[in-house]
């Protein structure tokens, strides 16, 4: 799998991760970051084929996209585009809409990413501060233990405080077993 980044009018056809993370540190525009460092290395070991981008500066980004092809030519004449193949499923994992309302009574561990409406000390006004609540529960879907985990929390935050999706990224659960 080689890699083609491009910044405006800068680009690169490269073969390993190593050798993207050089170029980009060799602009003067992109500060190369830990974490920024850390987000290409997965991007390129994850199964996505889609094109990512970075944001340098706003309305600013510069572009990865994975390919086959061997040159920079093969890239530019779409020599190489990737086949998604057919016979084989895409994704062995279910996604997370149908393990939700799975019915498999028992415990759950659920962990919900919510803003939460906090006093700010000494200012008398308030914010919303990234809070993690994580619960273990009894249900009989990953859709029940949401719903119970919200309803819980309800009672005892702020009515200001702005909750997930179940859906979404920030609501993570896992089935723990049997009820006794």
């Amino acid at each position: 799998m080689n890699l083609y980044l491009r910044y405006f009018d800068k680009e690169v056809l490269v073969y390993t991760v190593d050798e993207a993370i050089d170029f980009l540190r060799s602009i003067e525009d992109i500060e190369m970051t830990p974490l920024l460092e850390a987000d290409i290395r997965e991007y390129v070991a994850s199964d996505v084929y889609y094109p990512k981008r970075y944001k340098v500066h706003p309305r600013v980004y510069f572009i990865i996209i994975k390919t086959e092809a061997k040159t920079m030519q093969d890239f530019k004449d779409k020599k190489a585009v990737h086949e998604i193949d057919t016979v084989q499923p895409i994704s062995k994992a279910t996604p997370a809409v149908i393990r939700l309302n799975e019915i498999n009574d028992g415990w759950y561990e659920g962990i919900v990413d919510f803003k939460r409406v906090l006093l700010v000390p000494g200012t008398g006004k308030f914010q919303y501060r990234d809070t993690q609540f994580v619960a273990r529960l009894k249900a009989i879907s990953g859709m029940e233990c949401y719903e119970r985990m919200i309803d819980y929390l309800r009672e005892r935050v702020d009515d200001r405080s702005q909750f997930p999706s179940p859906k979404g990224k920030n609501f993570k659960f896992r089935y723990l077993g049997k009820c006794k």
